[in-house]
């Protein structure tokens, strides 16, 4: 992969789960980084996006600025705005689920929990003992469907990268739609799977098997960017929180500690980006001392080498000088002796 954005940074963005109010979070939050940083967050390299925060993944994938979904969150769409058909508080279903079916949710990954306890995670086994969830994302569907038209050849954006996270409800792995290796799936699909709460709503149908939500293993999966090479990776992360009040109510403590949790597990693959890239950095600089390392003895080899053939050339030029001195000095003192041969015989002759 190379630096999609015209100033050669090479940057990931990763969005996390946290509901309708979350994906509102984010939008507004990017417009700041936008503004901040001075970059477009369609020209990322790679947008990873799991639950609320796969519906702007997609939104950006398929080219639509953050400018734009800001207007629309507003109520205040521009006349040249593309059309985002979608209510985020009624088409996300209210905010209570609707009665679950009858039925726990995953009964082959809850058997397989109970087999092999250490292969699945507790979250994916407690979103498989939930009921059923009967609520629909349709809404959010036909809004996926809408925008990613435009979209060239299968509908899947690849500029950015555009990688959305569900869980496989059978396996209780996660499933990283629209990278390589990955099962093929249209991006409302993906993006309605990676949204699909257990319990709250039906799981999503892919390739013949049922996918939910993302953020059921990972609240961001900001550990898949490990050892990509990027230079700059930001992370929103609307359940991460620094900043706790102490509530009396008890749903409202056990949502601060859910908090919690996410926030050190954020914070774990934070660090493991930090650590893989200061690996990286040192690998490139043990390669760079290397290449001058291996440079400077090649200028040796090549500067002895010249002085061997500087040395010979001169030894052959001495050679040589030597040569036509002889050739020039030999006839002339032969000529001299036959000269003076010749003047003695007249002499006798005389």
């Amino acid at each position: 992969m190379t630096a999609a954005d015209g100033d050669g940074v090479r940057r990931g963005l990763v969005l996390g789960a946290g509901g309708v109010l979350g994906l509102t979070w984010m939008i507004a939050a990017l417009s700041v980084l936008e503004a901040e940083e001075g970059f477009d967050a369609r020209d990322v390299e790679v947008c990873i996006g799991t639950s609320a925060g796969s519906v702007l993944a997609a939104l950006l994938g398929c080219g639509i600025g953050v400018d734009v979904a800001l207007r629309h969150q507003q109520g205040i769409p521009a006349p040249a705005d593309p059309d985002i058909s979608w209510d985020y508080d009624r088409d996300s279903g209210g905010a209570v689920p609707p009665r679950p079916g009858f039925g726990i949710g995953s009964p082959r990954l809850l058997l397989a929990a109970a087999r092999h306890p250490r292969r699945v995670p507790p979250m994916a086994a407690f979103s498989a003992a939930l009921p059923r969830g009967r609520g629909t994302l349709l809404p959010l569907h036909r809004m996926v469907e809408l925008v990613s038209e435009p979209v060239p050849d299968d509908g899947w954006p690849d500029a950015p990268s555009t990688w959305i996270v569900g869980m496989d409800y059978v396996a209780g792995t996660r499933t990283i739609f629209g990278r390589d290796g990955a099962p093929q799936a249209a991006l409302a699909d993906a993006v309605t799977a990676s949204c699909a709460i257990p319990g709250w709503y039906a799981p999503v149908v892919i390739d013949g098997r049922p996918y939910v939500d993302g953020g059921t293993l990972s609240p961001t999966s900001l550990d898949l960017l490990v050892g990509a090479g990027l230079d700059e990776v930001y992370v929103l992360a609307p359940m991460a929180s620094f900043a706790y009040d102490r509530p009396r109510a008890a749903m409202a403590r056990a949502e601060r500690r859910w908090r919690r949790l996410v926030t050190r597990r954020v914070l774990a693959d934070a660090e493991e980006q930090a650590r893989a890239t200061r690996e990286a950095a040192q690998d490139m600089a043990n390669q760079i001392e290397e290449g001058a390392k291996r440079r400077h003895e090649s200028l040796i080899r090549e500067a002895k080498s010249l002085e061997e053939r500087r040395q010979r050339v001169l030894d052959g030029l001495r050679d040589l000088a030597a040569q036509l001195q002889d050739a020039l000095v030999e006839p002339t003192s032969r000529n001299m002796d036959e000269s003076f041969a010749d003047a003695l015989d007249v002499e006798r002759r005389r």
